[in-house]
């Protein structure tokens, strides 16, 4: 029972030692950080571009200090700020009405053939 609650102190003191914070040398001011958790480093599009070339990136453009994909995002298609107004979907960089537009017809690339039109998102409805 003893070396139980040695065992216990021990463990309590260890937890403690890890994380009190440490002074930061480096600035005038002390900064206080976890010295085991190195800090985070933000980047941000408009300082870093190619930041948005990196595999998972939400787009390969920078608008407003965030990766977009100026070709399918409704809030900056072709453009930065460019909205698409409601029911329109962005598909090649132009907003576009998928209930009726024969190149895009239900979605982005979904094109009716030369025989048929876009009704309600299809192709050849009725």
């Amino acid at each position: 029972m003893k070396s139980l609650k040695t065992l216990f102190l021990l463990a309590m003191l260890m937890t403690l030692a890890i994380s009190v914070p440490a002074i930061s040398p480096e600035s005038e001011e002390p900064k206080w950080k976890n010295r085991f958790l190195s800090e985070r480093v933000l980047l941000t599009c408009d300082k870093y571009p190619k930041v948005c070339h990196i595999k998972g990136s939400a787009g390969s453009d920078c608008c407003m200090n965030k990766c977009v994909n100026m070709s399918t995002d409704i809030s900056n298609c072709g453009k930065c700020g460019k909205k698409c107004s409601y029911g329109k979907i962005c598909c090649q960089g132009k907003c576009v009405n998928p209930q009726t537009n024969e190149k895009h017809c239900g979605k982005c690339g979904n094109k009716c053939n030369a025989q048929s039109s876009c009704i309600y998102g299809m192709c050849s409805y009725a």
